[in-house]
């Protein structure tokens, strides 16, 4: 299948003019800081954001409804609420924009699907909710495939986002738009959402980070599964500490999720700094064996891991037992998209695209015992992740099998010349992960001899969320990697 290719691709990206570039490119720590000092206004930041999406945004296509009046009139009001003396909110003045799959009171939400071309909810998701409690100010929504199904951003309303590094190249998906947005420095923190890599594949397409939190940790509603654990929303950054302040406003406790943990996001707004020396790291390029890698993402992450044997740590090549691994995602996954959209499938049948349709009739076909069988697995695979884990703290993984590929493919259909028989293929190295239920990472790691960003997955213990981004801070301020912008015009 060949996506639609509705924006001119230009050689190279704008970069930004001087003057705002430290706005734009500041991290939102430092952003909320100014912000509550009073050094800056957030009517000056949102505009420095909004002057960004402007110059960019037409090359790489990542925010697709922008509310830029309304945004100004928030800040306006933000302004004066710190001029009062209100108590400021931790992300007080700070532009985002949301997934288009997240729904935004006020705010066109189509879900990259014609059937939602124009629709306009009537409240928030609980993590839009729970963002604008925080003091930010939305921009707009960020684009994503149809649904949320794949990791590369296109669908027939707003076609294709484009890679900053290179305009010829996905993304990323499905939280494609936002990763790119962060990239160009349209704003500095975004939500996301992940079931099979959708937070941590955009990440590492474009040198952004990307955490996909424990099941639970941030609390989903509304949703047609609450029960459901594979599926998970979570932040978006530049660094790994604004992931982190952006998690301490999403995650905590909520009636309305059946599945939310008690600790409080609280616990996510402290320093990441720590020492690494000591740590036992398990290595694996190719997920035991299981999984084909591109040479060229090999060739980056190789010399990465040997930063945390630089910084202390004892890494050997170890891989948890990934067996069954497959069955459960894809099992579950096919499920979830029978509960979610069997009925709409009915409805609008033409309105949906082929491999999402086929993702659907699979969930139908499925008996009890088929769901049945795959959650015995997934309790197994927990186990034997558990067990791995008492021997290590954490493992490193390849985000992504491939660097950026064709924005005018859906998928690859090959990796290191193995065929990809259809469009989650290529994803193992993060939807094998997404079955064990652990955190996992995705923080900037390198480039390819192309320019191409490539991304290293961090994965801990069950609900060790925090240490994965310790560890992650670490590796992040010993390579600085994150810092490198797209090249210039």
């Amino acid at each position: 299948m060949t996506v639609p290719a509705e924006i001119t691709v230009p050689a190279e990206i704008t970069v930004p003019e001087e003057g705002d570039a430290e706005v734009r490119f500041a991290s939102a720590r430092e952003l909320a800081r100014r912000i509550r000092a009073r050094e800056l206004s957030a009517r000056e930041v949102v505009q420095a954001h909004l002057d960004q999406i402007e110059r960019t945004n037409p090359q790489v296509n990542a925010i697709v409804t922008l509310v830029a009046e309304r945004a100004l009139d928030q800040a306006r009001d933000a302004d004066e609420r710190l001029a009062r003396g209100a108590a400021p909110g931790p992300l007080h003045g700070l532009p985002v924009a949301h997934k288009d799959t997240h729904a935004t009171a006020g705010i066109r939400t189509t879900s990259g699907s014609p059937i939602f071309a124009d629709h306009v909810p009537a409240a928030d998701d609980l993590v839009v909710e729970r963002i604008r409690a925080a003091g930010a100010i939305t921009l707009g929504k960020t684009n994503v495939p149809e649904f949320a199904a794949g990791s590369h951003t296109f669908n027939p309303i707003f076609g294709v986002t484009r890679n900053p590094y290179d305009p010829s190249r996905s993304a990323g998906g499905s939280s494609g738009g936002a990763a790119a947005a962060l990239a160009c420095g349209m704003h500095p923190i975004a939500d996301g959402s992940d079931m099979g890599g959708s937070l941590r594949n955009p990440a590492s397409f474009c040198n952004v980070v990307g955490f996909r939190p424990s099941p639970g940790r941030v609390p989903s509603w509304p949703v047609p599964a609450g029960w459901a654990t594979m599926g998970v929303q979570g932040p978006m950054a530049r660094t790994v500490a604004d992931a982190a302040l952006l998690l301490s406003v999403l995650a905590g406790p909520d009636p309305r999720s059946p599945i939310a943990l008690e600790t409080p996001g609280s616990a996510f707004a402290v320093p990441l700094d720590r020492d690494l020396a000591g740590l036992r790291v398990a290595w694996s390029p190719d997920l035991g064996g299981t999984v084909p890698v591109d040479p060229a993402v090999t060739g980056v992450l190789e010399p990465a891991v040997k930063v945390f044997e630089e910084l202390g740590c004892a890494v050997e090549e170890a891989c948890p037992d990934f067996s069954g691994a497959d069955e459960v995602f894809r099992t579950l996954r096919a499920w979830h998209w029978d509960v979610a959209l069997g009925s709409l499938l009915d409805e609008r049948r033409a309105d949906f695209k082929p491999s999402l349709a086929a993702n659907i009739e699979a969930g139908r076909v499925l008996s009890g015992s088929d769901v049945g069988r795959a959650e015995a697995l997934h309790t197994a695979l927990f186990h034997r992740v558990r067990e791995f884990f008492g021997r290590y703290d954490a493992l490193l993984l390849p985000v992504s099998q491939v660097p950026p590929f064709d924005a005018g493919i859906e998928y690859p259909d090959e990796v290191a010349g193995q065929p990809m028989p259809d469009y989650l293929e290529w994803m193992r190295s993060c939807f094998l992960v997404s079955a064990t239920g652990c955190p996992a990472l995705s923080v900037p790691a390198g480039f390819t001899g192309d320019g191409l960003p490539v991304g290293l997955q961090i994965v801990g213990p069950h609900r060790a969320d925090l240490d994965v981004l310790r560890i992650g801070h670490g590796f992040e301020q010993a390579t600085r990697h994150g810092t490198r912008r797209p090249p210039p015009a």
